[in-house]
């Protein structure tokens, strides 16, 4: 059976969190925080985090943004300084020069599954950093379409599936995100596959469905030919 398969980019297809999570390791060195523990500093990030994506999206600049307000927050009032600044923004640096690290088997994997079925690519962020790790990953041809979307939310994948005339029973969203791939593709009555990955970003981690039909679990990206 034909089957249409859509992808996640960050973190299933390629390397992306990983960026992000040495940046706020350096965010937490340069706070050196006199009673906060790495922990603390990092939930209070994650605050900050969660209120500047749903006002300023995703991407390196809100990110950014995020870093610098809670560094506001955690110093007491003494205020963000240039040198402050500049330390950030060093730390946000390889994150901006948008290398694209393909993860083990993709490339191979996805090549074997476009000749049984129809690959599209459905990514959340910032547009135009999106636009250009795809470019630059050399898999934009495998791809019968493409998304870009501000969030992924049930009606995300419904209008996903009406733009490409798909049908969601044989349907597959696959990526490494429980909150943004598994359960609102499942609340959109497609079917879904979890790729786990170790960096997968705090703030998108869920409980997963217990023996739900039409959800499935892989331990690394090049077992789908297993199962498509």
């Amino acid at each position: 059976m034909r089957r249409s398969l859509v992808f996640d980019a960050d973190d299933t297809l390629w390397e992306n969190n990983v960026l992000f999570e040495r940046a706020v390791e350096a965010f937490i060195d340069h706070l050196a925080h006199p009673t906060l523990s790495r922990e603390q500093v990092r939930s209070h990030l994650d605050e900050v985090e969660r209120v500047n994506c749903r006002i300023h999206g995703y991407g390196v600049d809100s990110f950014e943004r995020s870093l610098v307000e809670c560094l506001a927050r955690l110093r007491d009032g003494q205020g963000v300084t240039e040198f402050d600044r500049a330390e950030l923004s060093r730390a946000c640096a390889p994150i901006r020069q948008r290398r694209v690290e393909l993860i083990d088997g993709v490339a191979e994997t996805l090549r074997e599954l476009a000749t049984r079925h129809d690959l599209y690519l459905l990514t959340k962020g910032d547009h135009t950093e999106q636009s250009g790790k795809i470019e630059s990953s050399g898999l934009r041809e495998l791809f019968t379409g493409v998304g870009i979307v501000a969030e992924k939310e049930p009606e995300t994948y419904k209008h996903f599936v009406v733009e490409h005339d798909l049908d969601p029973t044989v349907t597959w969203m696959i990526g490494n995100s429980p909150g943004s791939d598994v359960w609102p593709a499942l609340d959109a009555g497609l079917n879904a596959v979890l790729v786990p990955h170790p960096q997968t970003w705090s703030l998108e981690r869920r409980e997963l469905p217990e023996r739900r039909e039409g959800f499935r679990v892989v331990e690394r990206f090049a077992e789908l030919g297993e199962h498509f």
